[in-house]
């Protein structure tokens, strides 16, 4: 049942991310996302993507919470009450088959105590690191370029 709960809290985290409407509330929803993800990953016993997912989501929640106060307007209305309420019932609706049409499979436990840190790193998910490393140096790039473009504009 926990796990449904933590798939019920990524999906109703991701909506709440992906429409409302100030930037910081929205960054704050999706390291929601991340967290829950990170702790979805702890609980199925794999310690080493928890870590990597906590990590990678850390920064880049750091530089979206940068970026989003740099670069973007103020809204002048906040968002209202019944919106967000809309919001969380839409997420909590799209949980519902996460939640009642669980699929139980079989119990399969793998140790990878003997392997380092690095080892796992680099053997057991090395492709998913580098590729969220060159997303979030993607990113970060695309907003030196921005202020850049924009300071050079002011002058």
């Amino acid at each position: 049942m926990i796990l449904e709960i933590l798939a019920a809290g990524i999906i109703i985290s991701a909506c709440l991310a992906l429409f409302l409407d100030e930037v910081v509330y929205s960054v704050a929803a999706f390291a929601g996302t991340f967290l829950f993800t990170a702790l979805l990953y702890a609980l199925n016993g794999s310690t080493y993507a928890a870590i990597f997912q906590f990590a990678v989501g850390v920064g880049t929640v750091a530089i979206l919470f940068l970026s989003g106060e740099m670069l973007s307007d103020k809204p002048l209305k906040k968002t209202s009450p019944k919106k967000l309420t809309a919001l969380v019932g839409m997420g909590v609706v799209l949980s519902l088959p996460a939640i009642f049409l669980s699929i139980s499979s079989s119990s399969v436990t793998v140790s990878f105590s003997e392997a380092g840190f690095g080892d796992a790193l680099w053997n057991l998910n090395g492709l998913d690191v580098v590729l969220q490393a060159l997303v979030i140096f993607t990113v970060a790039l695309g907003i030196a370029i921005i202020l850049y473009e924009r300071k050079k504009g002011a002058a």
